[in-house]
């Protein structure tokens, strides 16, 4: 099998994917057009090597397109996995866990999404998370050691529900 080569799939949700989708889409009709043109005028101003506003536009031009291309590769290699057609107290991929720290009795709820996708603030984290992975595969609950800078934190499992 000379010359075959495994595609890395990207699990995401649905909606991560339309975010992902909607990037590359702004990218490619509203920068990339903007920084071509800032280049053009920038040219305009003559001598480029002490042209500030060119440099600049260059820049940006390398980082948009970057961004451009790594969205391409990510949106191509998206396996989209509905966390609504799944169901069970078993920690899966999409699935919204609510958890409960062991020493601070906080109860917290966080939703296992796709890397590309993670997003702390929204309180969705990366399968690729410690808590993500110490979760995976556990049930309602069963407590579980995290690993965390300060130290392991144990966590119980109080709910899990797919939507």
């Amino acid at each position: 099998m000379q010359g075959w080569v495994a595609v890395q799939k990207f699990p995401m949700t649905a909606q991560g994917l339309e975010r992902l989708e909607e990037e590359l889409r702004h990218l490619k009709s509203q920068e990339r057009p903007a920084v071509i043109r800032a280049i053009a005028e920038a040219r305009g101003h003559g001598d480029l090597s002490e042209n500030a506003e060119y440099h600049a536009a260059r820049e940006k031009q390398s980082f948009i397109e970057g961004r451009i291309a790594e969205l391409e590769s990510i949106v191509s290699a998206a396996e989209v996995i509905d966390p609504s057609k799944l169901s069970g107290d078993q920690v899966k991929f999409g699935a919204k866990v609510t958890v409960l720290d062991e020493e601070t009795e906080e109860e917290a709820t966080y939703q296992i999404v796709g890397a590309h996708e993670a997003d702390l603030a929204k309180k969705r984290i990366s399968i690729s998370s410690p808590l993500a992975r110490a979760l995976m595969g556990k049930k309602v609950g069963e407590s579980v050691e995290v690993p965390a800078p300060g130290g392991a934190r144990s966590v119980e499992i109080v709910k899990v529900r797919f939507k």
